[in-house]
This record gives structure tokens, sequence and C-alpha cells, in this order.
């Protein structure tokens, strides 16, 4: 087991910012951590790192307790803020070398240095300033320093945060690799990057795990599964003839002739809707089932 929360509460005051929470992340998962602003990301994130202490719960990191042994755990993680802390005045190569000083390595550190530089695509880049980087890159370096003493945990507070769609990209394809060999636990507020690098999704709201699951099973397992049918017809039906047939529950038009039907899950509804068809005189160009997205399943669990 790399990390185990076990019902972990934190209190600002009398605000409650989480609220006994419990999860484990296996070795090797890439987990994907999602909420609203304010829902708690962040300060669990913290918690795991050792950075602020949690009001009561356990907080367990590769057998050891966090608010016991906070040094042995750090040792553990690599951890990328959501505001990327660098020292802009450095170059690169400097501020690796006063990031792997808090350390102990496995291998030379100027080895480190160069393996970690060329892994994270710093390497055109290299003989540069921070302050002179685009966002992207300083982005990199907020990897590299993270990865800096090869963790075998890492935790990731938005790292794609204001990046253009090519950077978002070439930093999820990182964030892949990187997940072949370590534990990743990361937050996103881009439902798409959760769904293209993560095995297991954590959606949390006001300090409560909401769901827990795989991208495509979640719908199901926070008991909110939806039955909806793509409908697309040659011409626009009436939408008052459709609406009240038995089983139909809501409809979402798409355009004139292109609907999203939800319907009532405990019977296929396909037949029922083609029969429809017939009897107006439509054509049904297309006719398909689909599960609830991500963006979706997040919508209904946190509005």
């Amino acid at each position: 087991m790399s990390i185990s929360l076990i019902n972990v509460s934190k209190y600002y005051g009398q605000q409650a910012a989480l609220k006994s929470i419990s999860f484990e992340v296996e070795r090797g998962q890439i987990v994907g951590f999602i909420g609203p602003n304010g829902a708690g990301k962040s300060t669990t994130m913290k918690i795991i790192t050792g950075i602020i202490p949690a009001s009561a719960g356990e907080i367990i990191v590769n057998g050891f307790k966090v608010e016991e042994d906070s040094l042995s755990t750090r040792r553990l993680m690599g951890y990328l803020a959501e505001n990327n802390p660098l020292y802009t005045d450095m170059y690169i190569r400097e501020y690796l070398s006063y990031s792997a000083g808090h350390y102990p390595l496995k291998t030379n550190k100027k080895e480190r240095i160069e393996q970690i530089i060329d892994e994270t695509g710093l390497t055109p880049e290299s003989h540069k300033k921070i302050s002179a980087l685009s966002k992207g890159y300083r982005q990199r370096v907020g990897l590299a320093q993270a990865l800096i003493h090869d963790p075998e945990i890492l935790i990731l507070d938005e790292p794609t945060s204001g990046l253009d769609p090519n950077q978002i990209v070439e930093i999820r394809n990182l964030i892949l690799k990187i997940g072949k060999e370590k534990t990743v636990i990361l937050s996103t507020h881009i439902m798409q990057e959760v769904e293209a690098i993560c095995d297991r999704v954590i959606i949390i709201k006001e300090g409560e795990i909401k769901a827990d699951g795989k991208p495509g099973e979640i719908a199901l397992n926070a008991g909110i599964e939806k039955e909806t049918i793509l409908l697309e017809f040659d011409k626009k039906p009436d939408s008052e003839k459709l609406q009240a047939i038995g089983g139909v529950l809501k409809l979402k038009y798409i355009s004139d002739t292109k609907i999203l039907v939800e319907t009532d899950p405990s019977r296929d509804m396909r037949p029922v809707l083609f029969n429809f068809a017939v009897s107006e005189g439509l054509t049904v160009l297309s006719m398909q089932k689909r599960e609830m997205s991500l963006e979706e399943v997040f919508q209904e669990l946190t509005k």
C-alpha cells in the first residue's frame, strides 16, 4: 500500500475543510483527485505531504505515519504545488542542484540532474534562467524538482493549469510516462485529462468524498448512472409527442434533428423510439446508447 487516509478531517476554526475522509491508493496507480474550487483537494494534498497537519485521523505512507515520521514520508514523495513556486533568478541546473540538496540521492548529484533534465524534456532550455522560460517549461522545471530524488510517490496539484493545448498534451504525456513506475495523485479541472491518463477518479465536494472508481465506472459506483440514447432523425420530430413517450425522462436537443434522450434505465427504449419514428414518418439516421461522461458525473455530484 502506498497511501492510506483514515477518517481524516481538517478544521480552520469552526470551518471544516475536510470531513472524515478515507481512501487508499495502491502502488503504481494514477489517481485523479477532482472537485470544485474550495472542495478540499489542495488541503488533502498538503496533509498527505506533511506540509500542514490534519485535525483528526491518520495518514500512512508506505507504512510510515505522516504525523509521527514526517521526514521519512517526505523523502518518499515529490510534490508540485498549484502555483509552482520557483526561484526565477536561478538557472535551471542551479535550481535543481539546490532542490537535490534537500534529499539523499541514490546516484551522483550531477548525473541525476542531467538525467532528470533529459527525462522532463528540459534539454533545449537547460542553459536558461527560470525567469526566461515559458509557462510550459516552468511546469517542467516544477516536475523536475519534484522528481529529482526519484520519489516513489508523486503529488501534483493542477500540473497543467494555465498551459496552452499543446503544452497540456506534453505535460500529460510526461505524467503518463512517470506513472508507469510511480504512484501519482493529481488534481485538475480538465476532465479530458483525467479520462486520458488516470486509472481511478476520486470526486470531492465540500470536504467529503462523493465518488471513487475507474473513470468509466464511476457513475455506476455513485448510483447516478443514467440511460441516454443519442438519436438522429431525417427531420425535426414533434417534441411534445417524443417527450410524452412512456420511459422518456428528458430531452436535450443538440440540433433540430439530433437529440439526446434520457430514458428509464430499467428498460431498453430503443425499440420504442424506433416505433415512434415509424409512426411519425421519420427516418432514423442513427441511434446510439451513450454512457455518462466524467464531466456529466462531476456536474451531477458537485452542482
